[in-house]
Parts: C-alpha cells; sequence; structure tokens
C-alpha cells in the first residue's frame, strides 16, 4: 500500500543520521532511538546529564537532539540555552523538547531557551514525523541575540497543529524589510550589552552584520551593504584586540548602519 509520508521521509533522512536523545530514563531513550531507526537508519548517542549532552554535542555533531525536559538530572531547558551560546558547530542544531507534563509556562520556557519543537508525551508516529518535518524541511530563521540565541520564536510551533503532514510551510521566509528591521534593532540591543556580555554581544553584533550585508545586496542597496561591510572589518580589529569593547566608540561606528532603522523603532530607543 502507498505511504503518503513516503517521499517525505525519503527527502529528510539524509538530515537525521545522527540523533542524540538526552534523557535519564533508559526506556523513553530507547524508544526514541528505536523510533529514529526505523525512520531513517539513524546512528543513536544517549546522554543521561547535560553535562554528558554537551561533551557527545561536541564529539558527534548530530544532526537532531530530542531532550528530555526535566528538571533533573537532565534538565532539557538549561541544556539547550547551554549548547546555543557554545562554540560548537552542534548549537545550531534543532532540539525537540520532550515531556510528559506539559504547561504553558513550559512550553514558553523551552521556546524562549532555543528549542525548535515540543512533543508531548504520549506522542504517535505521526506527530513525531511531523516534528521531523519541521526541523528539517521547513527550517526557521536564525537568531544571534544577547538575550536570546536559538530559531526565530515568531514561528514557534508547540505541535498544537492537526491538519495535513504534507501541507506547504506557512512559515514563509522572512521579508528583507523584516529581516533588516530585526537585524538593527539586535544590533542596537549588542551594542548596549557588550559592557556586561562582551562576547555574546561580539558575536551578535557578526550575526547582525551578515544579515545586513545580505539584506543591501538583496534589495541593490550600495550604501547599506558598503556600510555593513565596513562595520565587519570594524568588528574584526576589534575582537581581535578583545574585550573590553567601547559602547560609544561602537555605536559611532554603527550610525550609517542604524540610520535604517524604522522610525518607531528609533524612537522607542
Amino acid at each position: 500500500m502507498f505511504n503518503p509520508d513516503a517521499k517525505i521521509i525519503t527527502r529528510m533522512a539524509p538530515m537525521l543520521q545522527r540523533v542524540m536523545v538526552v534523557d535519564p530514563q533508559p526506556a523513553g531513550a530507547r524508544l526514541i532511538g528505536e523510533l529514529m531507526r526505523d525512520i531513517a537508519r539513524s546512528q543513536i548517542w544517549v546522554a543521561e546529564t547535560n553535562e554528558k549532552a554537551i561533551r557527545l554535542a561536541g564529539s558527534y555533531d548530530p544532526h537532531i537532539i530530542f531532550a528530555e525536559m526535566g528538571p533533573t538530572p537532565v534538565d532539557g531547558i538549561a541544556f539547550t540555552r547551554e549548547l546555543r551560546r557554545s562554540h560548537l558547530s552542534a548549537r545550531y542544531v534543532p532540539v525537540i523538547m520532550i515531556t510528559g507534563q506539559a504547561t504553558a509556562a513550559g512550553i514558553l520556557a523551552a521556546r524562549d531557551g532555543g528549542v525548535h519543537e515540543f512533543l508531548r508525551k504520549p506522542f504517535t508516529m505521526k506527530d513525531l514525523l511531523r516534528r521531523l518535518e519541521a526541523v528539517t524541511l521547513r527550517q526557521r530563521d536564525w537568531v544571534e541575540a544577547v538575550g536570546y540565541v536559538g530559531p526565530d520564536r515568531r514561528r514557534f510551533n508547540s505541535g498544537d497543529y492537526q491538519g495535513s503532514l504534507k501541507r506547504r510551510s506557512d512559515a514563509k521566509a522572512t521579508p528583507d524589510s523584516e529581516r533588516m528591521a530585526q537585524a538593527l534593532k539586535i544590533l542596537r540591543s549588542a551594542i548596549a550589552a557588550v559592557g556586561t556580555d562582551p562576547g555574546q554581544a561580539m558575536r551578535s553584533m557578526q550575526a547582525q552584520v551578515t544579515d545586513l550585508r545580505k539584506c543591501g545586496m538583496s534589495v541593490a542597496d550600495l550604501k547599506l551593504t558598503t556600510a555593513a561591510i565596513d562595520f565587519g572589518r570594524y568588528l574584526d580589529e576589534m575582537e581581535k584586540k578583545g574585550a573590553p569593547y567601547d559602547a560609544a566608540a561602537l555605536e559611532a561606528k554603527a550610525a550609517t548602519l542604524l540610520a535604517y532603522m524604522p522610525k518607531d523603532e528609533a524612537v522607542a530607543a
């Protein structure tokens, strides 16, 4: 019999070859492992603590991570937050949070910790496939701010959607104007945070420069593109010198970029 999900599974499979499960309970980890082997013939690594999970993420660079919400001995939200702020290549990996006791507060905490999707127990194979489809075939924009690092929270899915698994994505790519406004807002916040969190502030500023350069090229704005390139070079020089960074000097250097801030955002500053 024809399986309507077969084509989707085939498309997802290459992005699901290395799977890490962060769960202190062997039965829970074994269930996820067996399901993922059935779906994509995945290799599975299991971590029973947050510390081991970070080590395995650095060693094996998983394609996807399932994390029990916790709180102990695994705290999935704390693990995700630490992973997102690390320098591991796995920091961008989709994280699906799993719990048997979902609350509105827990879902929001997971979202704000940088989780991609939320999966309630008990779940069906179709529930799992829907989350896998979301993180592999309908990827969200990445946000590199100071207070938040992770996928765009405006497109977070708590898992309540009941429609067709094969639906077209309703989360289209962020338009250039929206992307630029968000990058400028984050840039301004990152400059203000260089005294309290210089490392993440620098990483955040560099990420916004990349986005702004892309926006400038997309809309053929040579002034914006040039300003982003120039500020990026300045950031590289500052990073080589190391912290502390001068917020006033950074703001002055970024003035041409910040002038693109929408009027309502600029007034709120």
